[in-house]
């Protein structure tokens, strides 16, 4: 497969195959990023497309500094910001409740980004933190970027990044264990 710079030129001259190329190389990451971000799938779907869309418009704007693939997450992560000042967030998040109980087995928290078994109670704890901790913790656990790369698509810097990721896992150990606590009082039986 070309390198993207060279696709990027293929695009910048016109050439609609070069864009589609980008567009299948990355669009299953950008997706997952965006779903884990908003928490639905059909609004993940137009999001994505929005910003597949900007890429395009905005190709030129990539000046070959750095990774292609983080000049795209910035988009991706500008772009769902966005939304989430949106009016059509405020709807959305009116129409749905997340009632699941928070559960963890492990203490060490990013292991449990490996475990099938609690994706889900992860993906309910995410999404209840702030969203500056929410997208530092996304891209470095789902998308394994580095620090130094978290901070130049969130434009922060590198001491910010790790402030976020500490004090997100903080505040997940804290839900996840609270999640565990809930479900033991509530499988205990009580004898009167």
């Amino acid at each position: 497969m070309p390198e993207d710079e060279q696709l990027v030129k293929e695009v910048v001259a016109g050439s609609q195959a070069a864009m589609e190329v980008l567009t299948r190389k990355y669009y299953k990451q950008i997706f997952a990023y965006v779903y884990r971000k908003v928490g639905n799938r059909e609004t993940a779907y137009d999001l994505t497309q929005e910003i597949f869309i900007k890429v395009f418009q905005r190709i030129q704007s990539y000046s070959n500094k750095g990774k292609f693939s983080s000049w795209l997450y910035t988009l991706a992560v500008n772009h769902c910001r966005d939304y989430w000042r949106s009016a059509d967030y405020r709807q959305t998040s009116k129409q749905t409740e997340l009632n699941e109980t928070l559960v963890c087995e492990q203490n060490n928290v990013p292991y449990i980004f490996e475990r099938k078994e609690t994706r889900e109670q992860v993906k309910l704890a995410i999404n209840s933190l702030p969203d500056y901790q929410r997208e530092v913790l996304i891209l470095k656990y789902f998308h394994h970027m580095k620090i130094k790369e978290i901070a130049d698509v969130t434009e922060t810097n590198v001491s910010t990044v790790k402030s976020r990721l500490h004090q997100g896992l903080g505040k997940l150990a804290k839900l996840l264990k609270r999640g565990v606590e809930d479900e033991k009082q509530q499988s205990t039986p009580t004898f009167r």
